[in-house]
């Protein structure tokens, strides 16, 4: 794999042109970005520098990509990283800093003129800054060991975006006209989203360095309520693979060992519908045999990259994530993949009362399976490895997150534990919990990996990580994961639209057209008396708090003011939360009415917060609801479009 240029500077030719050039080796070649006319141009050796271009004062540390906004291209640069650690001789870094240059020399990041163009660089801006992306100049970050190995002769002279797997490179859209024009440039940081830690210790004389890695899909990414199940492709929400590896290196053994999981939403079509209540509604969308080619899809595509798969479910048997069990069941058993295994495991029933030890039970469960799937292990001393991972547990809850995280470092404590033992670090009847340093970094990775994928899809924290940090369940366990719960509920409900969107956007899921600015993106087209509502429950709470807290004038009784405001603060919440799904912050690139107003077969647990039938609102709500699917319709043809020139593209190429 060729290396990249790990700084380059910036030369910006007034209006004309963007040239990067590396600052080592000296008389590299450069890259040139015309603005005027977006065309990219990779420069031969020693190309000098135009004397009217002047150097910006920023190191540049890679290329991000380029979007494609309503008014103007930019080209997002790496301006700032941080070293998280090195593996294999070679630095993984975060990126933290960015800058966005326009392309149109009329157009600027700092001024949009238009309120649609500043909307959309807000949500770029905000994918970057709450973003976890890392790379590296001299690894492939985006693929596990044992898929690094298997290719290791082709891969040598190709560039690094040209073998990184595709559902993991995280910019690969924003990187597809570099591509295009570029095929031999070097300068292309294929980034994943996810989590890097790597801390090493010394286990009976033993140095071993432990690595945990995640690499989230970008195919149907989003966030916890906006995006779930499963698309016609066989792509699911929240899919994460996760990549434990083991390092040893010391005089007896140099040996490198790969443990991977995966987890993602149940493979059915499936929503939660918001409407402000803690519990959304479940929805269970059954299209028929679309339903069952999606889900095999899925599970056929695991299969064919993993191997063997063990299906382990931990939604709940009873209540509220039931029809979601169920779906999964039946359709587990009418796709009938090869090569896959269904395991149930009641997680809530199972570790009650905090007895989270039970989660032995499922390993026990396991154990076959993770017998026979092993992992990957490479030994310096031989020439082929001495084991292959021939199989993966794929594990998934309702969000892919608490019990999910739970679960997996459940499983990979024990395979850990097994593969020491493989190589003699540790005595048949010894365990990782008795080396105090290995654990202690053991379940700090596991608790900092587990915030971080739920960071990505809930906003907040992981739960239930009390017990994943400290290998018990502790009293201020539940204080932390009723904070956290209260933070989902409001980033869930009034502030994940925005951040939907921005995923959406940065993965090419949407596309905008140049020139067009549709105002539904910044205007708020509900009806006056939605929006009221709101208003009048504030200045009611302003009230009542203020004759509470306000010195009295007179000896009059007060009953009859804080009657009327608990009145108006009572019909306000009535109303609110009548209309919830009025005050739900929606995404606005790809609208979700279909699934909001969803009347096929299947099945729904309540139309709560829709609304109290007044003709008016229904009406209005219609309209909306109109103008929100001929906005996606619209899309939806312009991606059509674009899918067929680009094929018709590769075609030509292929005859060619």
């Amino acid at each position: 794999m060729k290396s990249l240029h790990q700084r380059l500077n910036l030369y910006i030719d007034g209006d004309d042109a963007y040239i990067f050039v590396p600052t080592e080796p000296i008389g590299a070649r450069s890259l040139t970005i015309y603005r005027n006319s977006g065309n990219i141009v990779l420069n031969p050796p020693n190309t000098p520098i135009p004397k009217t271009a002047e150097r910006s004062g920023k190191t540049i540390y890679g290329i991000f990509g380029i979007i494609s906004l309503a008014l103007s291209d930019y080209v997002i640069v790496i301006t700032g990283r941080e070293l998280r650690g090195s593996i294999l001789r070679q630095n993984i870094y975060r990126a933290t800093d960015y800058d966005i240059l326009p392309l149109n020399p009329t157009a600027s990041v700092q001024n949009p003129p238009t309120a649609v163009e500043a909307h959309l660089l807000a949500l770029v801006r905000s994918h970057l800054a709450g973003g976890f992306f890392f790379f590296s100049y001299g690894w492939d970050i985006t693929r596990r060991l044992q898929a690094q190995w298997s290719t290791l002769q082709e891969d040598s002279d190709g560039p690094l975006w040209e073998i990184a797997d595709d559902r993991f490179f995280w910019n690969k859209f924003l990187h597809s006209r570099l591509i295009d024009h570029t095929t031999t440039n070097p300068d292309q940081n294929a980034m994943i989203y996810g989590t890097f830690d790597i801390r090493s210790s010394n286990v009976n004389g033993h140095h071993i360095s432990l690595c945990l890695i995640s690499r989230r899909s970008r195919y149907r990414a989003g966030t916890r309520y906006f995006r779930r199940g499963v698309d016609h492709e066989g792509h699911v929400a929240n899919f994460n693979e996760t990549e434990q590896i083991l390092l040893v290196d010391d005089d007896e053994t140099s040996s490198q060992l790969s443990f991977v999981q995966i987890r993602g939403s149940v493979p059915v079509f499936w929503a939660e519908v918001n409407t402000l209540r803690y519990k959304p509604d479940v929805q269970v969308m059954e299209l028929q045999d679309t339903v069952v080619d999606a889900f095999r899809k899925h599970l056929q595509e695991q299969v064919q990259l993993y191997g063997e798969s063990a299906l382990v479910n931990l939604v709940n048997q009873k209540g509220h994530e039931r029809p979601i069990k169920e779906a999964y069941e039946k359709y587990v058993t009418e796709a009938s993949v090869p090569k896959t295994r269904y395991e149930y495991f009641d997680f809530h029933n199972e570790c009650k009362n905090m007895r989270w030890d039970r989660i032995n039970v499922l390993i026990a469960k396991l154990e076959d399976d993770l017998t026979r799937q092993g992992y990957f292990h490479l030994d310096a001393s031989k020439p082929g490895p001495v084991q292959l991972q021939a199989g993966v547990v794929r594990t998934n809850c309702m969000d892919n997150l608490d019990r999910t995280n739970v679960a997996q470092a459940a499983l990979a404590k024990w395979t850990l534990d097994r593969q020491l033992k493989a190589l003699g670090i540790l005595q048949p009847t010894d365990t990782i919990d008795n080396h105090e340093d290995l654990i202690r970094d053991f379940r700090e990775m596991w608790s900092d990996h587990a915030n971080q994928i739920s960071i990505a899809y809930s906003g907040t924290g992981a739960l239930k990580t009390d017990f994943t940090r400290t290998g018990k369940r502790t009293r201020v366990g539940p204080l932390e994961d009723g904070y956290n719960s209260v933070m989902r509920y409001l980033k869930n409900n009034f502030f994940d639209g925005a951040r939907q969107d921005a995923y959406d956007l940065m993965t090419g899921a949407w596309v905008p057209r140049r020139g067009w600015a549709p105002s539904a993106l910044v205007r708020d087209d509900r009806t006056l008396i939605i929006r009221s509502a709101p208003y009048a429950m504030n200045f009611s709470l302003f009230m009542i708090c203020a004759g509470l807290t306000l010195p009295r004038t007179s000896d009059y009784s007060l009953f009859y003011y804080f009657l009327l405001w608990f009145t108006i603060l009572a019909l306000s919440l009535v109303f609110i939360f009548a209309h919830g799904i009025e005050y739900v912050n929606w995404p606005r690139l790809l609208p979700l009415t279909d699934i909001i107003y969803y009347e096929g077969p299947g099945f729904r647990s309540g139309h709560r917060g829709k609304g109290m039938g007044l003709p008016v609102l229904d009406s209005v709500k219609n309209k909306a609801g109109m103008k929100a699917r001929e906005l996606a319709d619209s899309h939806r043809r312009t991606r059509s479009k674009l899918w067929k020139l680009e094929a018709g593209a590769k075609e030509k190429e292929r005859v060619d």
